[in-house]
């Protein structure tokens, strides 16, 4: 038995706290309703004039008004979005903790991921007690020599152009994912859809939604030293922007088993996010805005046969600090963990805590990059890392967000 984890990084408020989970759902409640705020700084909460200044827009900013029906559910889990910008975002009830997939509310706090706070989510989760593994189908494949995980050359836009990261809230602190720009079949070459890991959004079956998700592609773009980002812009931290999850789901088996300790659900531990910018932007759609975006393969075969899978994302566990990118290259193998669940695909790899979330990608069949998987789990001690194989229910999951924005 090899004790595994998910492997994204958290920080407490003023505490360093290491901490797992693995994620699923479909987000939901207002569809076309985007809730923006403006924060001072992290933890800012008023305009130029010490005031409050909660606004609800539409793709238009046309101020609209939440439905009273809207209002009265969250009410009812103790969120008052009134004062969600005053700091109710901090509050957390697990009694009243929204997890179904029509719950799902993620306000802009405008300013809120300042370059500090990004800064400050890097630090890595705590290790899970040992998983139990035999529910292995008795397919397994021996476990693969660690593959010493590269640094990608800045800069990371030029060189990994749809990697970025994903930073949300959870009760246990501020904490960070890894996360990829796919392709949006609705919206050609205008893509708004971020892959990552279904507890970068989700807690599972003990928890629900987490809350302020923001994406940033090419975070840290031109790879400087932590010490040389204590003072940085946010601009050059976030070169392409902050993108606000505005609708996110991940799969209805991630929700009921998803769990703390890296096995229960992981075989199905993947989320789609759909992302607005902060800022109003330009018009330009997050695709436009990057450059690129990955087509998803969800037909890869159940035995590997990639001569190579090369995954990407940003450890944050020591040896490494969340602030550079990373990739590992290797053949891929199989790990059954769950005797019911599909196999998982798993590579060689010593990236640690903060890569969760991050896109496996392989040549498809015409010889061009793919999505085939993300990371997910990995052992205590790294050396692997696990991502799901992505099927028809990762497809259901990708087509709903797709179809979702079609029209709009």
């Amino acid at each position: 038995m090899r004790p595994i984890r998910p492997l994204f990084a958290a920080r407490r408020e003023g505490s360093v706290r290491r901490r797992t989970s693995p994620v699923l759902a479909a987000v939901g409640l207002a569809a076309a309703l985007a809730l923006t705020t403006t924060a001072c700084g992290p933890d800012g909460d008023a305009d130029a004039e010490g005031k409050p200044t909660p606004v609800a827009s539409t793709a238009g900013n046309d101020k609209i008004k939440i439905p009273d029906e809207l209002r009265k559910k969250l009410k009812e889990h103790g969120i008052d979005i009134d004062k969600w910008k005053n700091g109710a975002w901090k509050n957390w009830n697990k009694d009243d903790w929204l997890r179904e997939a029509d719950e799902y509310i993620n306000p802009i706090i405008k300013g809120l991921w300042d370059p500090d706070r990004m800064r400050r989510a890097e630090d890595p989760d705590r290790g899970v007690d040992d998983n139990d593994l035999s529910g292995d189908q008795g397919v397994t494949d021996p476990t693969p020599a660690p593959v010493k995980a590269r640094a990608v050359a800045a800069s990371y836009h030029q060189n990994a152009p749809t990697a970025g990261k994903v930073f949300f809230d959870s009760p246990k602190g501020t904490m960070v994912c890894s996360a990829t720009v796919v392709q949006d079949p609705a919206h050609p070459g205008k893509s708004n859809l971020v892959w990552t890991a279904g507890h970068c959004v989700h807690a599972g079956k003990k928890g629900g939604w987490y809350r302020n998700i923001a994406f940033v592609p090419s975070y840290n773009n031109s790879g400087k030293p932590t010490a040389a980002l204590k003072n940085a812009p946010r601009e050059e931290i976030a070169p392409y922007g902050v993108w606000w999850g505005d609708w996110a789901q991940t799969s209805d088996q991630w929700i009921e088993q998803g769990g703390e300790t890296g096995g229960d659900g992981a075989a199905y531990d993947y989320a789609v996010i759909h992302v607005t910018p902060e800022k109003g932007g330009d018009g330009k759609s997050l695709e436009e805005t990057v450059g690129s975006a990955l087509p998803v393969n969800f037909n890869a075969p159940a035995v590997p046969k990639a001569a190579g899978i090369t995954a990407t994302g940003y450890p944050a566990a020591a040896p490494y600090d969340g602030q550079t990118l990373y990739q590992c290259q290797d053949k891929p193998g199989r790990l059954s963990i769950v005797r019911t669940d599909p196999t998982m695909y798993r590579v060689g790899c010593t990236m640690t805590g903060g890569s969760s979330g991050g896109g496996w990608v392989e040549a498809g069949a015409d010889g061009k990059p793919a999505l085939v998987s993300n990371t997910s789990i990995g052992p205590v001690q790294a050396g692997w890392l696990a991502g799901p194989r992505l099927g028809p229910v990762a497809k259901g999951v990708y087509d709903s967000v797709s179809k979702k924005f079609a029209g709009r």
